[in-house]
């Protein structure tokens, strides 16, 4: 999909939830800033100008079979939520993760994005962790649910390329790497991984959780792959593949 930047909505973006983020990361910690920063985050995708164009719906799940990677900071976001949950559902939940990071063992991200594979917290259809979900899926929003249908039907097929809405992505790219920089400036663990693997890692691992906040790498058995930021380089009126 071919869009053009809009370097004023990006750069305000940017400022403002790098600032935000920063301060709150200083005053409270990085897990807490990141639920302040993912409130947010849901108000800016709510207010953008073409949100209206979105074809997602609930009970569409088409893109909960893409697999996806997250920060070391989501991924404890996110443990702490699975915490709170009845033992037997926390045990079924630890089945599904373990299952997932088994088939995707090994897998570069070329070969992760040629497979489909059930996120484990999808139930009847439905995101059951919602509140606390990944960015990337907070981000993931077409204008046409077919494409993203097709893209389940036909992981192998490289050419096909839903459609999205341009203010709506920039926005949330924008909002998300912003949090990210103001985590790294914190010299916290700004990798990325694949979400499962991740998973697993730090619930096997209770360990990593101090390690991420003592600012070293939280996943002994993991290397994480660095993501620059999409747009901060981003030159007037450039056009996005």
């Amino acid at each position: 999909m071919e869009f053009t930047i809009d370097i004023e909505v990006v750069r305000k973006v940017i400022d403002d939830e790098r600032t935000r983020a920063a301060s709150e990361i200083a005053e409270r910690g990085p897990i807490i800033a990141l639920a302040q920063s993912q409130s947010r985050h849901d108000a800016r995708l709510s207010s953008a100008a073409d949100v209206s164009s979105l074809a997602c719906r609930q009970g569409c799940s088409w893109c909960c079979h893409f697999t996806i990677d997250v920060r070391a900071v989501e991924v404890l976001r996110v443990l702490d939520h699975l915490r709170t949950l009845p033992e037997a559902e926390q045990r079924r939940l630890q089945e599904r993760i373990e299952r997932n990071a088994m088939q995707l063992a090994g897998l570069d991200e070329e070969e992760r994005a040629r497979i489909n594979i059930e996120c484990a917290f999808l139930r009847g259809g439905e995101c059951s962790i919602y509140s606390v979900r990944p960015q990337t899926c907070r981000n993931y929003h077409a204008t046409d649910a077919a494409g993203c249908q097709q893209a389940f039907e036909q992981p192998d097929n490289e050419d096909i390329d839903p459609d999205f809405a341009p203010l709506f992505y920039q926005v949330g790219h924008s909002h998300v790497e912003a949090f990210a920089q103001a985590l790294q400036d914190a010299r916290f663990d700004n990798s990325v991984y694949e979400f499962n693997a991740a998973l697993l890692a730090a619930m096997n691992e209770p360990a990593a959780r101090s390690r991420f906040l003592n600012k070293v790498q939280p996943f002994t058995d993991l290397a994480g792959s660095d993501v620059p930021p999409e747009f901060l380089d981003e030159e007037e009126d450039e056009d996005e593949e």
